[in-house]
């Protein structure tokens, strides 16, 4: 993380106020979290950004019999966690549920008893008409299948569908949300902040190199982090909060060297990986 001191440069996209009222107004401070995620919580990457609702950047869940191995099963966990955090956004349906279900068949192939799921089944259908709810449940059904993954001595398995989660985040935030013929600094912001994530990510994986497919993914999102390392984000030291506690970063705005090129290798290179993840 770069605070921004003496350094001069000029940004090609800000997110800070430029109010020159003479009224001071104390600035709204966001977050931005920088440690590894569940997929229902990287799904904060879609906070403030209005995403359109279309499921053509979804993965079907007629997709999900298809994933047979233990790795595919548990990157597309996430992949369909996040797919459901962003259903979530446009009201509740029979497609939240769909994933819901496919989420649960993952799972059960992947060895999670089959206890944990079945309460949170319970819990959604009592709340149908609650999508905050729901959200919250799943969430922790997240929390309770990462747990039994890493107490079984399974943590690659956890990395893996962690990443998959990633990975779709990213994929609708570049494909939904940044326009690149009308950039928008505010999601330009939220998709350049992941550089942070991608950052714990890696380090979080590395630790699992025993899995030959922690390392051959790894070894794609190293290629990845190249794209993010071209530029810099600088933060106002007199603004910036950092809560290493919960892994928060605070700040009413951010100053950026990405150019539309680099914005544009990522989400070609997102595409890419994304595409491969969900393949049958």
């Amino acid at each position: 993380m770069e605070v921004k001191e003496e350094i001069s440069f000029t940004p090609t996209y800000s997110t800070y106020s430029k109010d020159t009222s003479v009224v001071e107004i104390v600035p709204i401070k966001n977050e931005t979290r920088y440690g590894i995620l569940t997929p229902l919580e990287i799904c904060d990457i879609f906070e403030r950004l209005n995403i359109q609702y279309s499921t053509n950047v979804l993965n079907p869940t007629s997709n999900e019999s298809s994933y047979l191995s233990n790795s595919q099963a548990a990157i597309n966990t996430g992949v369909y966690g996040v797919d459901f955090g962003y259903l979530k956004m446009f009201g509740v349906g029979q497609e939240v549920i769909d994933y819901m279900l496919s989420i649960r068949d993952l799972s059960s192939k992947l060895g999670i008893p089959e206890n944990l799921l079945l309460e949170s089944i319970k819990n959604i259908d009592n709340n149908m008409t609650d999508a905050d709810s729901i959200a919250a449940i799943m969430a922790s059904t997240y929390n309770d299948i990462e747990t039994h993954l890493r107490q079984s001595g399974r943590e690659s398995t956890a990395g893996l569908m962690i990443m998959g989660g990633w990975i779709e985040a990213m994929y609708i935030a570049t494909q939904l949300a940044y326009d690149p013929l009308n950039p928008d600094p505010v999601v330009i912001q939220r998709i350049a902040e992941q550089k942070y994530t991608l950052t714990s990510l890696l380090s979080f994986m590395k630790n699992y190199y025993d899995d030959p497919v922690v390392v051959f993914y790894t070894k794609k999102l190293k290629y990845l982090k190249n794209y993010f390392d071209k530029f810099e984000i600088y933060f106002d030291q007199n603004d910036l909060e950092i809560d290493t506690t919960k892994q928060v970063l605070r700040s009413s705005g951010a100053n950026m060297t990405i150019t539309e090129e680099n914005l544009n290798d990522i989400r070609l290179y997102i595409a890419k990986l994304r595409n491969e993840i969900v393949s049958i």
